[in-house]
């Protein structure tokens, strides 16, 4: 496909809850871990590929909470900033591109309105449309949800997929919702699924704790990893994850 990523990417994923940052577990009990200005800053300084930044928290659902924060991030970070939460709108994708957004993600509102996305790829280009997909393993089967974990959905692994292939979107991030913060490991056999039938980028998220774990992902074909406690909880930063995956031969963007 002509918007296929080669070279694999690095990628810290940060959470705006109010003002803050946090981390989760299994989407759940959001733990203070930082400013995101500087937070932010330390990723550009320390060589990230991208930035992921998602406004989760659905006591404050205005829109203009998450722009604030990313005009403040845009000032101190020269990374590709991908940005998500609570878009409901081609005014709102609007909103965050012209804050400083390089491609906005999306979620549960690509369950609802796909029409969405091609509007906003139509405009932007599909590859600055991310689309965010939240899974739990019940009885060795995917399946998603949506809101932050709260809500099931219907719809098929490989159908979602492909729908929001057809919709226009560029690429997808998946997200395992019982690994997330328990740095064990990404879920390798539900990354294999999804690469085995996404033609778009795939973006693994939810499991890292050491950078072995970055390397088994993308041995299981991802294009990006994307990493929260790894960075949060450690002496760990994207110049070390790289060092050590440039030394077992792993293509990467920058090096």
């Amino acid at each position: 496909m002509g918007w296929q990523v080669l070279k694999r990417r690095i990628i810290p994923i940060e959470l705006l809850w109010g003002d803050r940052l946090v981390k989760t577990r299994a989407f759940t009990a959001p733990r203070d871990v930082g400013d995101p200005v500087k937070s932010s800053k330390v990723y550009s300084d320390q060589d990230a590929d991208e930035l992921v930044l998602l406004h989760i928290d659905r006591g404050e659902r205005s829109i203009h909470r998450l722009v604030d924060a990313l005009k403040r991030i845009a000032e101190h970070c020269f990374v590709p900033l991908t940005v998500g939460g609570g878009i409901s709108k081609v005014e709102h994708a609007e909103m965050l591109f012209e804050a400083g957004a390089d491609k906005v993600l999306l979620n549960s509102i690509a369950y609802r309105d796909p029409q969405l996305i091609s509007a906003i790829s139509q405009r932007y280009g599909r590859q600055a449309v991310v689309i965010g997909i939240d899974v739990r393993i019940e009885q060795g089967t995917p399946v998603l949800f949506s809101d932050r974990g709260c809500q099931r959905e219907t719809v098929r692994l490989s159908e979602h997929i492909g729908a929001m292939v057809v919709a226009g979107a560029g690429e997808l991030m998946v997200q395992s919702i019982d690994r997330d913060g328990v740095m064990g490991g990404y879920d390798l056999d539900l990354l294999g699924q999804v690469v085995s039938c996404s033609p778009l980028p795939v973006i693994a998220a939810a499991g890292a704790g050491h950078f072995l774990h970055l390397k088994e992902a993308f041995e299981a074909g991802v294009d990006a990893v994307a990493c929260g406690s790894l960075f949060n909880f450690g002496d760990n930063n994207p110049l070390r994850a790289k060092a050590f995956l440039k030394n077992h031969g792993i293509p990467l963007k920058r090096v």
